[in-house]
């Protein structure tokens, strides 16, 4: 029985983000195909490592007393030394905390490392972290024997480090959205397409203020939906977005249920994404299998993954005028709709990606 055994996350069921979401689609897609896989996930909380089986995936739970980025080094950390006594193939994902998997090099285990993002250039980071991130995309470049890249500008950025025959383009996947329940609005005063929708951490690089501010530049007889969690009181970048808002944007927080956030953008007039930084976000991917028309911030990796059928802008005047030219324009909404769709077919459905996955996995699976 081929053996795959996946680091870097903090565990499945899927609770936390894009890389946990993935995981869980990969794990379950490669049970079904026969193999055992094993998933390391973080426990709060102080005990010994311990282990449960769901879903036929089995998990290695390890309890971390910590929290916040401290926790998560801690909790890779042990992970990490356990799985040297593991067998099979490793996929790390992420290369947040890539200098330990050099234990993995030295024992002579076969490590994938799914490279995600480029870490250090995102605004959030401080110097101190930027560099451990620098070090770490660099020791990863190093020391995995294989690498994914999930967008084609991360590999051409990763060849820069190392011979582009040792990177692999695999790009995240989606959920394909045909039909949602409208009545899931109701609470937030919501009518479908009376509104627009942002989903992403309020973070500078994403482009919330410029959004925001763009949007609310006069009445629009339209409603934006500005999802995350919100801190305003803590965070001065939060309350600055929050006071460039008009009345007609709607912060109802972070919001994790799966048929809601799919109900938002399947009703949705417009998804705006404004990340800056990174690869194949997985929230445009799953907007794009929504059939949202797409407005994002213009650069190679937006543009690579919501294709020509999206618009996009380069500053907030240009968002505006976007605001202004499209949110009456029920013709350019439905093409663009329809280019989404399309897009999605074409690239980031979940068993062409998971295919390919195991492709991979299994050409690199170790010789006994």
């Amino acid at each position: 029985m081929l053996k795959l055994n996946i680091l870097g996350i903090r565990g499945v069921p899927a609770q936390h983000g894009g890389f946990e979401s993935f995981a869980e689609k990969l794990a379950l897609y490669l049970v079904g195909q026969g193999w055992q896989v094993t998933v390391y996930c973080q426990e709060s909380g102080m005990g010994p490592i311990y282990e449960s089986t769901w879903e036929g995936i089995r998990r290695i739970h390890i309890p971390i007393g910590r929290d916040g980025a401290s926790g998560t080094v801690l909790f890779d950390w042990k992970a990490t030394c356990h799985a040297l006594s593991q067998e099979g193939l490793f996929l790390t994902l992420g290369y947040n905390t890539a200098i330990f998997n050099v234990l993995q090099r030295v024992k002579g285990q076969t490590n994938i490392i799914n490279m995600d993002g480029i870490e250090w250039h995102r605004d959030k980071w401080g110097v101190l972290a930027k560099a451990w991130f620098w070090l770490n995309e660099r020791v990863g470049c190093w020391v995995g024997n294989h690498l994914v890249a999930d967008h084609p500008n991360i590999k051409e950025h990763l060849a820069t480090r190392i011979n582009d025959s040792k990177i692999t383009m695999i790009p995240y996947g989606g959920v394909e959205v045909l039909k949602a329940n409208a009545s899931v609005l109701a609470p937030y005063k919501l009518k479908p397409d009376g509104f627009s929708i942002i989903v992403a951490r309020p973070e500078p690089e994403n482009s919330i203020y410029e959004m925001v501010h763009a949007f609310s530049r006069k009445s629009r007889a339209h409603k934006l939906v500005v999802l995350g969690d919100f801190k305003p009181k803590a965070n001065p970048y939060h309350l600055r977005v929050m006071d460039a808002a008009s009345d007609e944007v709607i912060f109802p927080g972070a919001i994790y249920e799966a048929p809601l956030v799919q109900a938002l953008r399947f009703f949705s007039r417009f998804y705006l994404h404004g990340h800056r930084v990174g690869g194949t976000n997985p929230s445009l991917v799953e907007a794009l299998g929504a059939g949202c028309a797409v407005i994002a911030q213009d650069n190679h990796f937006n543009r690579w993954v919501a294709g020509s059928g999206a618009a996009y802008f380069k500053d907030e005047p240009a968002c505006a005028g976007l605001f202004d030219r499209l949110l009456g324009d029920a013709a350019a909404v439905e093409h663009m709709k329809a280019a989404s769709r399309a897009r999605f077919q074409e690239r980031f459905t979940w068993p062409q990606v998971l295919h390919e996955y195991e492709e991979l996995l299994t050409r690199w699976y170790p010789s006994k």
